[in-house]
């Protein structure tokens, strides 16, 4: 049976992978922080029925931070994979905290690149490095493509590419297993609320069920290529199956505004979005990263990989979840009222 580390198990991509995984028979370890509040829902019930298909998920305290701990954890667990997704990853977030953003986001990853070669797992694990079409920033040309420059433009982004070069680097000295996947904005229900695309499905069908006035934004203008995050989480394992480590750009190949996604949302519910989405300065970037779409050719060609779910049906399928979640919580709020 083989075994899989997973950091930032409790987020959207690390749920939707340790379930992949456990369909897979893998034995799936997961790196969670000690905190005063346990974020654990998004596996909640993999995590309380261990024994699906016969295999087992454990979960261990750890922190990106912290590299003894990680040389321990890799000692005691010896993984033939390792999945690199936890970073501070909120773009916004960054300028405001860009130094707990380079050390997590950008030397965490140094730091389980170095235990792997120091608990000797160097010819034996094989690591996926969860990169970002932020490193892109002001794009150099349209579509971008594994060939294309890095501009990034938040500290988010400079700390991704630290991070991209580090797996490069320690691949080409030490003759790592290591692969990049440069993943453009991938989302579903499971998507943190502060994101964009679930602030937006989340406050729409509020507002639907009347729990909520308005929705604030920032840029309407941006454009980015998004996907569905169940699909890329595939693309991630397939990456560490192939006889080496390289990168990878996965992506729709397709753009659309932020603007077309309030708007797309807000049809879903019959709706007029003009009537409740005002413009708020505070989500404005320092710098903003104007157009995102990518290339994923490669993937294709090489993994035999690509979307499937588009640009519409993505954004029914929040608007459905989210729909189900405001209506349990109108029929909560009418329940401790009546």
């Amino acid at each position: 049976m083989k075994k899989a580390l997973i950091t930032g198990i409790t987020g959207q991509d690390g749920s939707y992978l340790a379930e992949f995984l456990i369909e897979k028979g893998y034995e799936v370890h997961g790196i969670i922080r000690r905190a005063s509040t346990f974020n654990t829902d998004r596996i909640d019930h993999l995590y309380n029925d261990p024994h699906i298909h016969g295999t087992k998920l454990f979960l261990h305290y750890g922190d990106l931070a912290d590299g003894v701990q990680m040389v321990k954890l890799l000692y005691a667990l010896k993984p033939d994979e390792i999945y690199h997704l936890g970073a501070q990853s909120h773009v916004r977030v960054s300028f405001d905290v860009p130094e707990y953003t380079g050390d997590v986001t950008g030397l965490g990853t140094l730091r389980i690149l170095e235990a792997i070669r120091e608990v000797g797992l160097d010819n034996k694990c094989r690591f996926y490095q969860a990169s970002s079409s932020e490193m892109f920033g002001l794009v150099h040309e349209v579509p971008q493509t594994e060939t294309t420059p890095f501009h990034p433009r938040s500290p988010y982004g400079c700390a991704k590419v630290y991070a991209y070069w580090l797996t490069v680097n320690y691949r080409e000295s030490y003759g790592l297993h290591a692969t990049n996947g440069i993943l453009f904005n991938h989302e579903s229900p499971r998507r943190g609320e502060t994101f964009v695309t679930r602030k937006i499905t989340r406050a729409a069908t509020r507002i639907k069920m009347g729990l909520q006035e308005k929705l604030y934004l920032g840029n309407l203008d941006a454009q980015r290529d998004w996907g569905y995050a169940k699909e890329y989480v595939e693309a991630m394992w397939l990456m560490l199956q192939q006889d080496k480590g390289d990168d990878y750009v996965m992506a729709t190949n397709e753009t659309h505004s932020v603007r077309e996604f309030v708007q797309e949302t807000f049809a879903l519910l019959d709706l007029d979005w003009e009537e409740y989405v005002d413009y708020d300065q505070r989500y404005e970037r320092p710098a903003e990263v104007d157009l995102l779409i990518g290339d994923a050719s490669k993937a294709k060609r090489q993994l035999d990989w690509e979307p499937k779910v588009r640009f519409k049906e993505l954004v029914k399928i929040m608007v459905d979840a989210d729909l189900v979640i405001a209506k349990q919580e109108l029929a909560y709020q009418q329940a401790i009222n009546a």
